[in-house]
């Protein structure tokens, strides 16, 4: 199966050698993901388990400051990636950049779930068929808890616990990736 930048072109078929154009742009694409490597932190580069060398070469790039010598360093990382898969490596970037978006709508999902508990008389019932797990009286506790601080104008001491108790419950509900 072919990545979208691997377009082939007019010239090219299947099984023949690469044209030179088409070599160029694959060095420059392992270039580009070496430099993206270079901008890891320490501990995500232990993650990815790359050759000693590769990881050699990374950490030598991330302390050359000099443009053109960072530059040549780059290539090399590009030259030592010919030897690897990049697309576990790939993969596992573009997961880690979708990371805080999951985090963002699941955060947002916590909020929208304590808003219909407060305002919709039948959230609580949705809310236990959804999530099995959720302790059905604590949670109408905290709702209960809720409407009295507003009503007294009190601090939203129960309000921000159920924000809690949700994004725990939730976090806790979802499917964990290995």
């Amino acid at each position: 199966m072919r990545r979208p930048q691997e377009k082939l072109l007019p010239a090219e078929t299947e099984g023949a050698a690469p044209s030179k154009t088409r070599r160029k742009a694959q060095m420059h694409a392992l270039q580009d993901l070496g430099e993206r490597l270079v901008r890891l932190s320490p501990s995500r580069l232990a993650l990815l388990a790359l050759p000693e060398r590769l990881v050699e070469a990374i950490a030598q790039a991330q302390r050359i400051t000099a443009h053109e010598a960072r530059r040549r360093q780059l290539q090399f990382i590009g030259r030592l990636m010919r030897e690897l898969d990049s697309g576990p490596i790939e993969a596992r970037l573009a997961e880690w950049a979708n990371a805080p978006n999951a985090e963002k709508a699941r955060l947002h999902a916590v909020e929208q779930w304590r808003s219909r508990l407060l305002s919709e008389v039948d959230a609580l019932e949705r809310l236990c068929a959804e999530v099995p797990d959720a302790d059905r009286t604590r949670f109408a506790a905290l709702i209960e808890r809720t409407h009295a601080e507003r009503t007294r104008g009190q601090p939203p001491h129960a309000y921000r616990e159920l924000f809690r108790a949700l994004n725990t419950l939730l976090a806790s509900s979802e499917p964990k990736e290995s």
